[in-house]
This record gives C-alpha cells, sequence and structure tokens, in this order.
C-alpha cells in the first residue's frame, strides 16, 4: 500500500557514502525536522541527470531558507549514489540516500517495475513533504512524466517559511 498524507515514514536504515559507507536510520532524518525527499528512478539516467537533480542542486538556497532540508533516495548502491552527487555537484547537504535492495521504497509502497528495461526494482519518480516524520505532501508522477516531483513544483508547494 502506497504511503499517504497523515503517516509516518517507515523506519528503516539507508546507506550514504561519506569517510566510507554509514548507515542513516530514517526517524533520525526525518524526526524533528522538515524534510523533501525526492526519489529517481535511477542515478545517472537521463531525466534524472538532466533535470531532476539539477533542479535541486539550484534550489537548495530557497530551501535552506525555509528550514527544510532535502535528501535524494534511489535504489542504488551508496558507491553509485556519492559518484553521483560528484558528477551532478550536490552540495554536502543534500542528503544522497541509497536504497541498494529498494526495502524502504517497498516499505513506501512507491516501488517501480523496470525489469522490462533491465533495471529491476526501482522508485517511482516522487517528492514527498515531511514534518517530523511526518507526511504532509506527497507528489508521484505518472508514468513517463517529470511534473510535480521537480524541485520548482514542490517549493511552490510548501508552507511558507
Amino acid at each position: 500500500m502506497t504511503i499517504q498524507v497523515g503517516d509516518k515514514i517507515p523506519k528503516a536504515t539507508l546507506n550514504v557514502l561519506r569517510d566510507g559507507v554509514q548507515a542513516v536510520d530514517t526517524h533520525e532524518l526525518f524526526g524533528g525536522k522538515k524534510v523533501v525527499l525526492f526519489a529517481v528512478p535511477g542515478a545517472f539516467t537521463p531525466t534524472c541527470s538532466a533535470k531532476h537533480m539539477p533542479g535541486y542542486v539550484e534550489n537548495m538556497p530557497a530551501f535552506r531558507e525555509r528550514g527544510v532540508e532535502v535528501a535524494c533516495l534511489s535504489v542504488n548502491d551508496a558507491f553509485v549514489m556519492g559518484a553521483w552527487a560528484k558528477d551532478q555537484d550536490v552540495p554536502a547537504d543534500l542528503h544522497m540516500l541509497a536504497d541498494g535492495n529498494g526495502a524502504f521504497t517497498q516499505a513506501l509502497g512507491l516501488e517501480l517495475d523496470a525489469t522490462a528495461f533491465g533495471m529491476g526494482l526501482r522508485a517511482k519518480r516522487f517528492a514527498l513533504y515531511a514534518e517530523d516524520g511526518v507526511v504532509k505532501q506527497l507528489h508521484v508522477e505518472a508514468p513517463g512524466e517529470f511534473k510535480v516531483s521537480a524541485a520548482d513544483h514542490v517549493l511552490a508547494q510548501l508552507p511558507a517559511a
């Protein structure tokens, strides 16, 4: 079942690449904070690299001004996420979350079966906004779309600072 507005973010362990692979607990990541989590089907894929990630990188100052942390999720390993972060000039405060086996993505109910494209299980393209671990907004893209999870759209939907 897909996570809904009003639901708590499920507890899971994700990985980031900081002085080696480090575990990140979702309750610690989201607890007591305002967080936008956006997900991409894959690092280094065309729309993700040309549009999705660059929009968040460019808009990080606006998210910071609103006191909102930003995290990117992908069903990739931490090394791929780290390499993609370098390739995209991702600032250190944009969390690059690796969901290597897709367990967190599945717990959210936002998995995408991309086996027809040789990519296996991936995350749907989406963005959510949570306060203290509770989903306040959820923007899930229709297949092949890139609109509602874009940084500028998400920023426009956020409550005033």
